[in-house]
């Protein structure tokens, strides 16, 4: 007896389905992320003076914090499987409305990596000019200790984030609103604004940076269809900066608020 939804949802239905995929992840971290910009906003110390974190150490104790990171990462992915197996299709590609037939995935790795070059750099460069302006916090990408592991678990923490907002925002989000009868730019618009919206912790030039990788993503998802690159693309670029960040924080600690 297969356990697969087999009928299309009622619109209805879509709509809470969408609210509990959402609430399970990454519109859960909107709200904590407008809350926590609000948070920031008020407090006496001056946005650009203030820092956060995107991989704290969970743990004083080595083997403790090593067994929390990991568990953090494997429950955080939670909503990709729900959306994996609420437009899993019975024929193949069973994951064709996710936009993974398993085709061309070298081409595919390609453009991947040749979106990196498009959204890395000018992103790099957003931060400095948001830093300089006060509109970013410090963003500290690796708050771990140096451990054996640490390399492979901050690898892990950009996969995560990686399958986690491409599933959810431009597979998920694009197969549900287009069921919903959602036009092209209107699903664009308003997955790119989600996008923004729980990067918001980070400052206001977060919001305006993500917005635009969310808008140049969207576009160019909704005209291949092909989800690959962009999970190629965004774990490229999240692995560069996780794993980068030590080297980069020691030749450039003023960009990082940290002390010369």
């Amino acid at each position: 007896m297969s356990l697969l939804p087999t009928a299309e949802p009622s619109r209805a239905r879509i709509w809470w389905e969408i609210g509990i995929v959402l609430a399970l992840g990454l519109g859960q971290s909107a709200v904590y992320a407008v809350v926590q910009l609000a948070y920031r906003l008020t407090d006496v110390t001056p946005l650009a003076d203030q820092t956060a974190t995107l991989n704290p150490s969970r743990s004083d104790r080595e083997i403790f914090d090593l067994i929390y990171q990991v568990l953090s990462i494997g429950f955080s992915l939670v909503p990709v499987l729900l959306v994996c197996f609420l437009l899993w299709q019975s024929s193949r590609p069973h994951l064709g409305r996710l936009g993974l037939d398993g085709t061309r995935v070298v081409p595919d790795i390609g453009r991947g990596v040749l979106l990196v070059a498009a959204i890395g750099i000018p992103g790099l460069g957003l931060y400095l000019v948001g830093r300089a302006s006060g509109l970013f916090v410090a963003v500290n990408p690796a708050g771990l200790d140096a451990y054996w592991w640490t390399v492979p678990v901050l690898l892990l923490a950009a996969a995560r984030a990686s399958l986690q907002e491409e599933f959810v925002v431009l597979g998920y989000l694009f197969a549900r609103l287009r069921q919903l009868g959602w036009g092209p730019w209107s699903i664009i618009i308003a997955t790119s604004l989600l996008r923004a919206s729980y990067h918001l912790y980070q400052g206001p030039g977060a919001f305006i940076g993500n917005l635009a990788m969310g808008l140049l993503f969207g576009w160019l998802f909704q005209r291949s269809g092909r989800l690959m690159p962009f999970l190629v693309a965004h774990f490229l670029i999240d692995a560069t900066v996780f794993v980068g960040y030590p080297w980069a924080a020691a030749t450039w600690p003023e960009l990082f608020g940290l002390p010369g």
